[in-house]
Formats: C-alpha cells, structure tokens, sequence
C-alpha cells in the first residue's frame, strides 16, 4: 500500500501550470515537523521537506487559496521519477502525488501574510456561516482516563 497523509506549513507559495493535455498541475514544498525526547530527556526538533503534487480542478484551488506559510492537509501517494540532465547525469525527485488536499486553519492570519482586514471583498474566500447554539463543554482530559 502506498498511502501518505502530511500536515505542515507550505515553504513557498503554489504554481500552477497547464498540461498539454489542458489539464492543471500545481506544485509546491510542504514542511512537516517532528518533535521527540532524546535518551537524556532533552527535547529535539527535526524538519522534513516534501514536494507536492496536485492535479485538475484541485490543482486550481490549491493555486487561488494557499500561501506560502499556510497549513494544510494532504493525502496521497509517493512516487519517484527520473530524468537524465547533460550537465548532471542522471537525476531523482521524490514526490508526494495529492489525491486530497484539506486547507488548514487561517485564524493566525500568516496565510500569505494578508489579514482578513487586509482583502477586499472580491479577493476573499467565501465562507461558510458561523453555526451558532453549539456549546461544547469545557473539561480537562486526563491522559490516564484513555484506555489505549
């Protein structure tokens, strides 16, 4: 099975290009973080990059609504493709082909740099409407309650 699912922030902003065929393809970097403790408890930090690929219709809303420094979702496969270059040889690009692509929150407002004040009514996004009357409790969860 080859089935990848990241959650990261994109390292530059989308581009969108036109196939031969008329189709769309977006590309464009996604950087995910891994935190963990070393043997003497000490908190390390690791980042990983990663080339992603989206096709069709999908492709076009990647390219209208991320930004640079957006979060986002992606699922998808890993493929790797190779190409001969004069001047390098042979030469190898791992990337991650999107088959779903989730927008990550905007309230931080880092998305492309722009705040919602900042767009007029014709740049931003629709969105849906504030589902109102849902009031969700408030309570600590003790991670020894989990029974897993």
């Amino acid at each position: 099975m080859n089935k990848v699912i990241l959650y990261g922030n994109l390292t530059r902003d989308p581009e969108l290009r036109a196939l031969p065929s008329g189709g769309q393809v977006c590309s464009f970097g996604l950087a995910t973080n891994r935190v963990w403790r070393d043997k003497e408890g000490n908190k390390q930090e690791a980042a990983e990059f990663h080339n992603i690929v989206v096709f069709g219709r999908q492709a076009e809303t990647c390219a209208q609504y991320l930004k640079k420094g957006s979060s986002s979702i992606i699922e998808g496969r890993i493929q790797t493709r190779s190409w001969e270059s004069p001047e390098k040889g042979k030469q190898y690009r791992t990337e991650i082909i999107a088959d779903r692509v989730e927008f990550g929150s905007r309230s931080s407002g880092s998305a492309g740099g722009a705040t919602p004040q900042a767009q007029s009514d014709a740049e931003a996004p629709q969105r849906a409407p504030k589902e109102e009357g849902i009031d969700y409790p408030q309570e600590d969860i003790n991670p020894d309650d989990i029974p897993f």
